[in-house]
This record gives C-alpha cells, structure tokens and sequence, in this order.
C-alpha cells in the first residue's frame, strides 16, 4: 500500500504560519540552503503524487511552474511533473502553467485519499493545506511528519496540530540539521505505543508497591 507523508514547515512554537497566514518564516530560513536543497530533491523522488487544498494550490501553481532556471529547477521539474490532487469545492479548473493541470476532486478527503493509497504508485505527499493535514490526521491516514522546524518563533497565527481531536504517539523515525539552522524531524504514529490506559494502570500498581515498600 502507498504512503500518505505530510511535509509541513513550523516554527519553533508549533505555528506552520504567522500573523494573517504569513508564511513569510518559510524562505526567510530555508532559501539558499544547499542542505535543504539537496534532502527536499531526493524526497521528491520517492513521491509521484502530490495533494492540496485550494489555498496552497495558487501559492504553489503560481510559483513553481514559472522556475526555469537557476539552482530550483532540479527541484521544480520534479515538482510540477508530478500528479497533482487539489481539494476543492470552488475551483473549476486547476491549470498548473505549461504542465498538466491538478485533478479537482470534490469527494470527502478521508474516503479519496484511502483509495489512491490501495492504488499502484509511489507514495503520496501533502503540503501545506492546514485543514486537509488536520482531517487526515484525525482520520489516521498519514503515515509519515516530515516537520521541517525552523528557528523562528511567531507567537501568533495557525498551529499545525490546533484542532486535533485526541493525542497521537510518535515514534523518531530520523532527523537532519541543515545549513540555516533548520532541522527535519521524521516521525510515524506509534501504532504499537502502549496504550494511555494501560500506562496508567502500570503507574498505579508501581505507587502502591512504592507505598507498600514505605510502610514495611
């Protein structure tokens, strides 16, 4: 079965935008950075399919589809030849430059993404789209963070885990500092993470043998 990965950029207080939905943060830190650079073009080479919310789809489809030079276009190429899913209820049309455009897909996000993961192909990569990232994870379906954190702290604007309906375990799949001062945090849901209740029973049992000890 394919991979759903989220890649999200946050700061160091959690926030994946600032003040009116700046992400401003973002290239502030990671531009010109080789490091960076070089980890994002191996990772989209794992990838052939990219998912979006509407918001996230003009950023992107304004940007990457006009970088035909320079040190970018590695990336870009690999980018925007990738299939493109854009969650929408208000496009009409995704067109993507040159390139083919995004599939518009108007079906509950949980239910769609479960069928491109039973489908052949490689992994699948969700940026940004806040609202998507937060529905996928409270419907258990990403597979992979990769948390890009930057050395910023915003002090305002949008948590990328605000709005999560119950805690969810992790497991440090891997990590790697780049030149700006970033770091890339991998991690996957502890799905074999003793449960929250059992832990606690185990806490208990231990204070009364700690209590029991006490008094003899």
């Amino acid at each position: 079965m394919r991979r759903l990965i989220l890649q999200e950029f946050v700061s160091i207080d959690g926030r994946a935008s600032g003040p009116k939905d700046s992400v401003d943060f973002i290239p502030a830190h990671s531009a010109g950075d080789d490091a960076f650079g070089e980890e994002n073009l191996a990772f989209i080479s794992s990838v052939d399919t990219m998912l979006l919310g509407s918001v996230t789809y003009r950023m992107f489809s304004g940007y990457w589809p006009n970088v035909t030079e320079g040190k970018e276009k590695p990336f870009a190429d690999k980018f925007n030849a990738l299939r493109k899913v854009v969650f929408s209820k208000t496009l009409d049309r995704a067109p993507w430059g040159s390139w083919g455009e995004a599939t518009i897909s108007r079906n509950d996000v949980a239910d769609e993404v479960r069928k491109l993961k039973q489908s052949s192909g490689k992994d699948i990569v969700l940026f940004g789209s806040l609202s998507l990232a937060k529905a996928l994870t409270n419907a258990k379906l990403i597979d992979e963070y990769r948390l890009v954190v930057l050395p910023v702290v915003l002090g305002d604007g949008r948590e990328l885990f605000g709005g999560a309906r119950q805690s969810l375990e992790m497991k440090l799949l891997g990590e790697k500092r780049f030149e700006k001062g970033g770091t890339l945090l991998r991690y996957a849901p502890a799905t074999t993470a003793e449960p929250t209740t059992t832990r606690a029973a185990t806490r208990t049992s231990q204070e009364r043998a700690s209590s029991s000890d006490a008094r003899a």
